[in-house]
Formats: C-alpha cells, structure tokens, sequence
C-alpha cells in the first residue's frame, strides 16, 4: 500500500517539476533570444542592443537553461542508452547536447554562430509537451488505498463473559467472536458463530443476490451484513484475509501489465539514427581537402542534428492526448491511462462483468404466475404491500413493481425466509422456496421449471397459508447492454461475460444479449486468471466492470474500463472511466481512440515531414546552387509546424454513441 502511495505522490512531483523547469526557462528564454546575433539578422537589427560582454551573459543563460531546463532529458537520454532503447529523450538530448557544446565553442573562438535560442525554445518547448503529458495521464496508485477502505476500522468484540467492546480490528486474532450489526460491514473473514441474516457479497464475488448466511457458513471481510444481527468467529486476518489477496492480485497485475512503447518514442527512436548518421555524412562529405572549413562542416552538422529533432515532435503527441482527454472528459469518458487507451483501438475482445455492468445491479420482476383466481395485477399487489415494510433488495424489487399497495397490520419479518402481515383481513405471506419445503408445501407447475432453469429467484405468495402464485426475479437487463453487444459483434470484436453469478442466470443473460462466451461462477482470485487465458489466445482484451471482485482483472486486462457507478476500488483500478455506467460508452471511447491514434499520425506526420526536405537543404545538398538553409530559417518552419499539429488536434472530434 505504501509503495502505491509512493508511486503516486512521485507522479505528483515529476508533473510540478516539469511545470517549474517549464516556467523558469521560458523567462530566461526572453533575454536569450534578445541577446541572440541571429534574431538580430532576422529582424534587421544591426548592433544597436549590443554591449560589452553580451555574448558572455548569452552563455551564461544558456548554460543555466541547457542544465536546468534540459537535465530531464539528458537524465532519460542515459537511461535509454543504458537501456539501448534510444527514443525521444535521446534524440531531444543529442540534439541540445551538440547545439550546446558547440555554440559554446564558438563563444570561445570556433568560427561559426552560435544556436542558444535554438537551444532555449528547443527545451522550451519539449518541457512544455512532457508537462502536458504527465497531466494527462492520471496515476493508478490509489487503488489499493480504496481496496483497504471497504473494510471498516472498528469490530465489536465478544468477550468471554458476553460483554461487547469496540476494538480496532487490526488487534482481532484467529478465534475471537465479534458481533455484526444489520447493515454493518464484516470486519474479517470467519464462519457465523450465531444466528443468521443475509449477507451482500456484490461488492467481493460479484453475486448479484445477497446469500441467506446461518451457522457454520462462511463469509468474507468487507461484505455487508443484512437484516439481523450475526456472531461471526474470526478464521482470517490482516495478510491472510481475502480482501488482503485481492490486493496482491492488484497489485501484481498492476506491475506486470506490459508498457507499449508510445508511437512518438518510436519516431524518435528513427529520428535519432537518422540525426546522428545525417550528421556525420554532412560533416565528412564537407571536411575533406577538396570541400570545405572545419568551421563550415562543424556549422553544417550542427544545423541538421538540431533540425532533426522538430520542436512540433514534442507537441505532437501530448497536444492531441490533451484535446482527447478533455473531449472525452465532457462526454463521461475519462481516460488514466494513455498507453492503454492508445491500444484501445486495436482490442479484439471485450470482457463484460455482469452485475451493474451488463445488469442494473438491482432486482426486477420479470414474471408473475398466479395459481389461482387472482390476476398478475393483484398478486403483485398483495406481495408489494407486504415486501414494502422490508429493505430486503427482493423485497425492494417486488415493492418498486406496484403502483398500488394496501395497508399491513401485524407486519413481522420470517427471518432469512420472507416476511408475513394481515392485508384486508387475510394473512399474507412472501416466502422462499425454503420456507415451502420447511413446511411441507409442495407445486407442480411447468412454468416454474423454466424458471429455475433460467437462474431467477422465485418467491411465493401465500394467502392464508395456501399457495396463490409465485414471481420471479432477476438483476435487469441494462436496455443498452443489447445495442452495445451487437455493435461491438458489428466491429469484429468479440463478447465475453466474467461473473461470479450462478451458471443459470449467467446462461440467460448471456442468451438474451447474444455473447459469444460467457464464464460463470468464478471467483474474483479466478477473474484475473481467466483474463490471462483469453490474452494467451493471442487476443487483446478489454474488461469492463464496477465491483471490487473486477479490480484484479481490471488491472490484468490491457484495457481496464470502470463503469463510473461502480465502486471506488473499480475506478482506481481502471484505465478508462465510464461516467455514465452506459455499455454504449465503451463503443464512444473505442472510436475516439481510433480517431485518436489518427490525428496523432496525422500530427508526426506533419512533425517531421519538413525534416525530409530540410535535412538535406541543410546538410547543404543544394549550396552549389546557391541554396543554403539557415538555421534561422530552419526556426520559421518548425514553428509553423507546431501551429499546424495544435490546430490538427483540435479538430478532433468524438463520434456519437451508437453512430
């Protein structure tokens, strides 16, 4: 946890200082390029700012900006090399590096002209694009942070005389009894001790339905307690608990999930080979007994190594992954992680958790069977004005179905079996299967097979202690989850669901939404690893979910995508957000990372185009013509560059959902 926090606060501080050397070398720049002998003659100044000295206080400015300014990048130029993985942090290093020494050189007798306000903007300007950049890209650090909040900090400890103490839980031990409340969080794992509730899972093993719990049944730290009071005796804490792996297993994911390599270091990888050879060519090709001065060929060599590295390159990337992230932001997609988001266009398979993903989360009536006389109307009303008096979610769900209830009398809950009261003079009960089978109650109907088959859960109506009908209910379909599916199938792209749901509920969602696979009962330890059996097909995946049973094949996948009404561990884990919680957003953040990747062709595209044109200018390819590009010159048309990849950037545009 520790480490995490660490990581994070150190993405903090990398982005503050790029915002700093940013800053301060950009006011220094404004004396250098007042100073600067070639701004002079671009502009037809002819002596009138000079002074004793000037060219030493030129230096002197340049030299705290090459070291202040360009430290980051001369560090990550070594890094590369160490790492023989040159890319943009070499090639900008090279290129400040030999505009450095030289001009520095000639400030102490080298005939030739100095290149500081090359050197000054050029640093400037790649400052400017990684600070950009860092902002852009938020860290995942606090995912384990969020992990540890669901569990709560204090427990009620039974003591031996039967007294109850509230005690942190970091002192509980294997073997104490501690009291959980209705609505409490579990403050361990264990077996219940004494009596019995329903316990919400959702958030730990993704099942949709709170579990009716009693002695000896196991349950898990972090889960949620129901309607009654439970006495659980401790079996796991601290490392050993199963909210603990869960964290190892973010953990892990999170450090192994492999970093691509960025386009833009790509192109800079190319960028440097080309420097360093143009350079060299230039600098033999003219210093030979036949051609030119050691001046002239140092003069020429320095002009196509700087000219190499565009100021437009450093721009490129982080100005199109600005506007990207802002537009995205506005259309309740927040992107955290760039390289995964980059690779979002190319996945082949999605992964779709079910509960509050593909599902609402939240129980709905999907078929009433009346046995007797009563009509679906009426026995739903009957049942609703029961299930009102009780904060059960099937009870919840029953009572939303009806418009109209009538009064209760006597209202008494059947503890994990259903609740009871008097309605209209008649006794009134809604009842599990359980409660059926306790007391000897036994149907014959076809249509309540099909049910069972389907994975719902059923609840019996009994009026005066003779069955009346029964209704059936399941986590709801989200109306989007079916567009969504068939447009990603549309795409090439193939459909899967990772649930912790039963076998038959999972079947019939994935029945009625048309998934190519669906992998039922699986534990969230299991999630991660069935992420990395679809990776081994060679396919790139993307998972989508909510809860903290997600959390370890969210960081596993190469694209995480949170659904926004999920939890917080989710989001933290995710490398894409979807604020809405709408399937269909997954299909707006793929077309926006295709038309992403685009504009960021685009733009290196318009970055280094004019290099295959000045390159050879500069080395001089045209001077017997007469033809000499200055460096100055140079300067223009990398500027006007970096205006064209700004303006490209921001004619990225997002497609409509389900365009």
């Amino acid at each position: 946890m520790k480490n995490h926090k660490s990581e994070h606060d150190h993405h903090e501080m990398m982005v503050a200082d790029f915002k700093l050397r940013f800053w301060i070398c950009t006011a220094l720049t404004i004396p250098v390029i007042i100073l600067s002998p070639m701004i002079h003659a671009l502009l037809g100044i002819t002596g009138q700012i000079r002074f004793p000295g000037d060219t030493q206080l030129l230096f002197a400015i340049s030299t705290v900006i090459f070291f202040y300014g360009g430290w980051p990048f001369l560090k990550g130029a070594f890094q590369e090399l160490h790492k023989f993985e040159p890319g943009m942090m070499t090639l900008i290093g090279l290129a400040i590096s030999v505009a450095y020494i030289y001009s520095s050189a000639v400030v102490f007798g080298l005939e030739g002209k100095t290149f500081f306000w090359e050197l000054a903007s050029l640093i400037d300007i790649m400052l400017l694009g990684h600070w950009i950049e860092m902002r852009s890209i938020m860290g995942a650090g606090k995912a384990l942070q969020e992990l540890a909040k669901l569990m709560p900090s204090e427990a009620h400890l039974v003591k031996e005389d039967g007294t109850v103490e509230d005690v942190p839980i970091d002192s509980l031990q294997k073997g104490d009894k501690v009291l959980i409340k209705p609505g409490e969080k579990l403050p361990a794992d264990g077996t219940i001790a004494k009596g019995q509730s329903s316990i919400n899972e959702a958030m730990i093993t993704g099942e949709s339905m709170p579990v009716e719990k009693g002695v000896d049944d196991e349950v898990i730290g972090g889960s949620i307690n129901g309607d009654s009071s439970i006495t659980v005796q401790v079996a796991k804490t601290g490392k050993d608990s199963y909210l603990s792996q869960l964290i190892n297993l973010v953990e892990e994911a999170q450090s192994t999930k492999s970093k691509t390599q960025s386009i833009a270091n790509r192109a800079a990888s190319w960028l440097t080979l080309i420097a360093i050879v143009a350079g060299s060519l230039t600098f033999f090709i003219w210093f030979s007994p036949v051609q030119q001065t050691l001046a002239f060929s140092l003069e020429r060599t320095v002009s196509v190594m700087v000219i190499t590295c565009p100021h437009a390159l450093g721009l490129a990337i982080p100005l199109v992954v600005a506007v990207s992230t802002a537009l995205s932001a506005k259309n309740g997609l927040l992107i955290r992680n760039r390289t995964a988001f980059e690779a979002a266009r190319n996945i082949q398979a999605i992964v779709f958790d079910k509960t509050g993903t593909l599902t609402k989360g939240e129980f709905g009536v999907t078929d009433t069977i009346p046995f007797g006389k009563l009509s679906e109307k009426e026995l739903l009303k009957y049942a609703a004005s029961i299930e009102k008096e009780s904060e059960h979610p099937i009870a919840k769900g029953i009572a939303n179905e009806s418009e109209e209830t009538f009064s209760v009398e006597d209202f008494k809950a059947i503890p994990g079996k259903g609740a009871q009261g008097k309605v209209e003079g008649k006794n009134i009960k809604v009842v599990s299967p359980g409660y059926l089978k306790e007391n000897g109650i036994s149907l014959e109907n076809k249509g309540l097979d099909e049910l069972d088959q389907e994975g719902k859960t059923v609840v019996y109506v009994l009026i005066d202690d003779e069955a009346a009908g029964a209704i059936a209910l399941a986590d709801i379909i989200r109306e989007e989850s079916k567009e969504a599916i068939a447009k990603f199938k549309e795409m090439g792209i193939q459909c899967m669901m990772l649930t912790g749901d039963n076998q038959k509920v999972a079947d019939w969602v994935s029945k009625e939404l048309d998934l190519d696979e669906v992998f039922a009962e699986v534990l969230p330890n299991e999630k991660s690893e069935k992420i990395k059996e679809i990776q081994k097909r060679g396919l790139i995946v993307a998972m989508t979910g909510d809860g903290v049973n997600d959390a370890p094949a969210l960081a596993q996948a190469d694209i995480g995508i949170a659904i926004g009404a999920g939890t917080d561990v989710a989001i933290e884990t995710a490398d894409i957000i979807l604020v809405k919680s709408n399937p269909l957003d997954a299909l707006a953040i793929i077309k926006l990372a295709k038309a992403t990747y685009r504009k960021m062709v685009e733009n290196l595209v318009w970055a280094t185009g004019y290099n295959v044109v000045a390159i050879p200018i500069a080395a001089g390819v045209l001077y017997t013509y007469g033809i000499l590009l200055a460096p100055a010159a140079a300067a223009i048309v990398m500027s006007l560059s970096t205006v064209i990849c700004a303006v490209n950037a921001k004619l990225l545009k997002i497609e409509k959902k389900g365009d």
